[in-house]
């Protein structure tokens, strides 16, 4: 052990001026280490120096920082031109302001017209001519033209049809001729007792007649007039009774014909059926408004009533 180690092994007390004679003993030879004795702590006068010393680091470090700042600011920026002289500001300005009264004086000619700074003299205007006021004379005769105008007339296509087969004649005549591709209703000519057009009417009676009426007796066989299609059966329940319509196509016209108050039951087509000119419809019957057994004939040319006597006359072969 060493002498200090002795001493505090004794129990020997030191005082404050041997311990700190003992540190500066210590800090002359730093070799020597002391066990057991803890190490002193900083005076206060050390304390504040040192904090002095940290601080005054920490001042030196800001302003390097800004030095090197300011020299990469100025490094960044471009190199100033060299300044104007005041003659140059003083000529650029007013070549600025000799530029604007130019466009000024531009703007003036050229929205102000040529004449609006010069008035002629009224002594010089030019004055207006005389001129003769035209004059119209209006002689007391008149003379009437006369116009002459080509002459016409103008009717529906029911009225020409009416015209072509009207029943002109009362004469109801006819031949019949079985083996013609146009027949009459009837193998043999039956009596006709009200024709197409105007009569007296009776109390359930039409004033105009649209059909053509044969009277040859009840339950007399009927026949298709020609090759046609049954469009429309009717077996009672109108005017017309048992009724028959059957559409043909003569001289390229579409031609319907009807055959009314036959008997009930008696109808011997079908809707749809075709049939050959002569093939027998049905038989002579008194249904509907009928005032006695009679066959009820109509023909209507492209939808228009004519006669059927007229029709028969002209087509039947």
């Amino acid at each position: 052990m060493t002498g200090v180690d002795s001493e505090f092994e004794a129990g020997a007390p030191l005082t404050r001026r041997e311990l700190r004679n003992r540190e500066e003993a210590a800090r002359k030879q730093p070799s020597r280490r002391l066990t057991g004795i803890p190490k002193a702590p900083p005076s206060g006068d050390a304390f504040r120096g040192a904090k002095l010393k940290s601080k005054e680091h920490k001042e030196s470090l800001k302003a390097q920082a800004r030095a090197r700042a300011e020299r990469q600011s100025a490094a960044s920026r471009p190199p100033a031109g060299p300044k104007k002289s005041l003659k140059r500001r003083i000529a650029s300005k007013a070549m600025s302001l000799s530029a604007a009264v130019a466009a000024g004086l531009m703007l003036v000619s050229t929205t102000i017209p040529a004449n609006a700074f010069y008035q002629e003299p009224l002594n010089t205007a030019p004055t207006a001519q005389a001129v003769e006021i035209q004059a119209l004379t209006v002689g007391t005769e008149t003379k009437t033209v006369a116009v002459e105008r080509d002459a016409y007339t103008a009717s529906s296509l029911a009225d020409q049809i009416r015209a072509k087969y009207g029943s002109a004649a009362r004469n109801y005549a006819y031949a019949v001729n079985p083996a013609g591709t146009i027949q009459w209703p009837f193998p043999y000519a039956a009596p006709i007792t009200s024709g197409f057009g105007p009569r007296g009417g009776c109390g359930y009676c039409s004033t105009y007649h649209n059909g053509l009426d044969f009277t040859p007796g009840a339950g007399t066989p009927i026949h298709s007039i020609a090759d046609g299609t049954v469009v429309d059966i009717s077996n009672g329940g109108s005017a017309y009774g048992v009724m028959v319509i059957v559409e043909h196509l003569v001289n390229g016209q579409s031609v319907k014909s009807m055959y009314a108050h036959m008997s009930y039951g008696s109808v011997a087509v079908a809707l749809g059926q075709q049939i050959g000119v002569g093939t027998i419809i049905g038989t002579v019957g008194s249904t509907g408004a009928s005032t006695g057994a009679h066959l009820h004939l109509e023909i209507h040319v492209e939808g228009v009533p004519v006669d059927p006597y007229e029709w028969l006359q002209a087509n039947a072969n």
